[in-house]
């Protein structure tokens, strides 16, 4: 039992660090062991470690030799931690002493820790993994949202539920952390509504740290207990007091631990409080003046926007604002009207709402959006917030968002790169001669690898109908339709992606009849997977899931087109790593970026979009296809009827025939070729190693170095 004993620690060791989501052989090492259970519990080591009975782990590992396998994973890991020979560790050794903060509303890092809704979230995740494998010293910030987001169901008439489960936080990968008295670390930020206090959780993710705020305690109101059970949820003075928690708290939480950053990173005007925080507390330190201090600390902080639409900002009230930040203002030794203009692109507009992008722009020296068009609508929208610059020089530029590549390309996928790159080609993932290798990949076996991961989608996607049939009370020959639902020699189309408005989820499905006609074409058949939520209070994107969720229904589209229930990470994966063809038509330009076709391009699917957010730069003619020009009417209902004309005539003219052209041996040489061409043109560009390389460079070495000698020192 010694030996058993050894194995379980060195498993749960492997366990609570999150290094093991972009690790396929630990991922597989887990799954083998009871592949029911890992499905059971979402693919969750520490609750599956929980569940798994002694005996069935010891026999396991008697039948698979999982002593050796086990000593190999935990080895590796250690190596990783150790490693002292990164980039980060030549590049950005300023920052060992002084790491940055990286702030974020939400983290997607795995679909077991249940923290983020969507995009924002994911890329939060993407960079901490990024700047792990990079070794830039880098902590995260967030929240630890008891309840998630919410879990999505539809009902059988096909509208949008939504379910809250609260965690067992003894099954998370999370760990308390503790003061020199062994007791839970808590901090606790002041208000005129009262003492709001929270307690501090720590993840570890790689060489990366994130810090969780958890407001669930019992000296708390019963209000601020709920304040970090949901993410998104709740009024204005929810959202403010989340707000408040994660940027004045969260800056609290680095001193508690003894932590001085170098940098703040707002990720999303969400945390833009931080920078209030640090500017009192390093007043309350020097005694120097408010306005001398604003500039060092303005200095030390990168803003990232996400948001090109301007509802999409965070805007509050005075009355709010005052009741929740006034003790803060007082610590800054600010009048009311001079706190106020600080969120405020007119300063002596008392009727301007305080609006936290305002803030963030204000309070730093270095801002970007999150792709090139991104950078031109941001200095656009905020065109009033620099009177007398010309937009072209207003400083908000632009770094591409990218993904964490070992995360989203498919274990079978990366099998095949090894082969043809080397292995160890990841690390060099970021420089574009590495993706020549692609062109030594045989066509026959770059398409048998990816029919594999189609197959895998289609029986993921099956299993799940099955499952949502069965919940639904819906009759036998349903569930039996369901396990016959799409075909694997079919171009298979995916769309998954929050249901807001903009994003236009339903557009090709405009003409029903004209679709059918193409869906049914006799040997050139195709068929559509779709997943996404809308947040609780959006009635038109539910709308659009009910809109989706009946043509599922109609006898020509049933099994051809699917709705597949409560997108998350785990069905993103499948889908970005199964389809053919990742389809994206948002309504130019309100997709600030857009990184699932980043991860469809990883595997082999070719993206079909507007060209807007990482597409626009993407886009070369031969590596994808586009919808539309480029060029937008000023009236929306006209731009939506061209984009769907372009998008259904570039469907029947170019996709679609470029799939099914096949050669004798049964292979479509031109569509393959395109996809290699995706592979070389944007592998290297658009991942999240050459993103984070270009953060410390741009923004991160220069707010480290810019720092006066008069920042304090925890």
């Amino acid at each position: 039992m010694v030996g058993q004993t050894r194995i379980v620690d060195k498993l749960r060791e492997l366990a609570r660090n999150l290094w093991w989501v972009w690790q396929p052989n630990v991922i597989a090492l887990f799954r083998e062991l009871d592949p029911t259970l890992w499905r059971e519990v979402d693919h969750n080591p520490v609750e599956f470690l929980k569940r798994l009975p002694p005996e069935q782990l010891e026999r396991r590992s008697a039948e698979m030799a999982l002593d050796s396998r086990i000593d190999y994973a935990f080895r590796r890991q250690a190596e990783y931690l150790k490693d002292t020979k990164s980039w980060g560790a030549i590049n950005a050794s300023i920052l060992r002493a002084r790491p940055v903060a990286y702030f974020s509303m939400e983290f997607g890092l795995h679909e077991s820790l249940p923290i983020y809704s969507g995009g924002l979230g994911v890329l939060a995740g993407d960079h901490l993994k990024s700047s792990s494998d990079l070794g830039i010293p880098l902590i995260g910030i967030g929240i630890l949202y008891a309840q998630g987001y919410f879990r999505q169901s539809l009902d059988k008439d096909g509208w949008q539920q939504e379910s809250y489960l609260n965690s067992d936080l003894d099954l998370l990968p999370i760990e308390a952390v503790t003061g020199p008295d062994g007791q839970p670390l808590k901090i606790s930020v002041e208000s005129a509504s009262g003492v709001l206090h929270a307690r501090i959780w720590r993840v570890e993710v790689g060489r990366t740290t994130l810090l969780l705020l958890d407001s669930n305690l019992p000296e708390n109101s019963e209000s601020d207990r709920a304040l970090t059970a949901r993410l998104y949820g709740g009024d204005a003075r929810v959202r403010i007091r989340q707000e408040l928690l994660l940027g004045v708290g969260g800056v609290r939480a680095l001193k508690a631990l003894g932590i001085t950053p170098a940098v703040l990173h707002l990720n999303e005007g969400h945390s833009a409080f931080a920078t209030l925080e640090l500017i009192r507390e390093t007043m309350e330190y020097t005694g120097l003046p408010f306005g001398e201090v604003m500039h060092d600390v303005a200095n030390m902080t990168v803003f990232t926007t996400h948001t090109p639409v301007a509802a999409g900002h965070d805007r509050f009230p005075a009355g709010l604002v005052e009741e929740n930040l006034g003790k803060v203002r007082e610590g800054l030794h600010l009048s009311f009207d001079d706190f106020m203009g600080l969120g405020r692109v007119n300063t002596h507009d008392h009727n301007e709402l305080f609006c936290m992008t305002v803030l963030a722009l204000k309070l730093s020296r270095h801002a970007n959006g999150v792709s090139s068009l991104h950078g031109v609508v941001s200095r656009r929208m905020w065109k009033p917030l620099f009177p007398g610059v010309a937009e072209e020089n207003i400083p908000i530029g632009h770094i591409t968002n990218g993904v964490h590549v070992e995360t989203w390309v498919a274990p079978q996928m990366t099998l095949l790169l090894d082969r043809h790159m080397g292995v160890g080609w990841s690390v060099r993932q970021r420089y574009p001669e590495t993706w020549e290798g692609i062109d030594t990949v045989d066509d026959a076996e770059l398409w048998e690898t990816q029919q594999v991961l189609k197959a895998r989608l289609i029986n993921f996607v099956r299993s799940r109908l099955v499952a949502q049939a069965r919940r639904r009370g819906e009759p036998e020959s349903a569930q039996r339709q369901a396990m016959e639902a799409l075909d694997l020699n079919a171009l298979t189309i995916g769309f998954a992606r929050r249901f807001a408005t903009y994003k236009r989820a339903g557009l090709v499905l405009q003409d029903a009849e004209r679709l059918g006609e193409m869906i049914e074409a006799a040997g050139r058949p195709i068929q559509f997977v779709f997943a996404g939520k809308a947040h609780p209070e959006d009635r038109f994107g539910k709308e659009l899931i009910q809109g989706i969720a009946r043509i599922t229904r109609q006898g020509k589209f049933a099994g051809k087109i699917v709705f597949v229930e409560d997108y998350d990470m785990n069905v993103a994966r499948s889908l970005v790593q199964g389809v053919d063809v990742w389809l994206n038509n948002p309504r130019r330009p309100q997709e600030a970026s857009g990184t699932s076709g980043q991860k469809a391009v990883l595997n082999g699917a070719l993206n079909f979009s507007v060209l807007d957010g990482w597409w626009a730069e993407g886009y070369d003619g031969t590596n994808g296809f586009a919808i539309g020009s480029g060029w937008t009417h000023a009236e929306p209902s006209i731009q939506d009827r061209r984009d769907y004309e372009s998008l259904i005539e570039t469907l029947a003219n170019q996709v679609v025939p470029l799939y099914y052209d096949r050669d004798t041996t049964g292979l479509p040489r031109g569509w393959i070729a395109r996809q290699k061409n995706a592979f070389r043109t944007m592998a290297w560009r658009f991942n999240a190693d050459r993103m984070v390389m270009d953060y410390a460079q741009r923004c991160y070495l220069a707010a480290a170095g810019g720092l006066s000698s008069s920042m304090p020192h925890n």
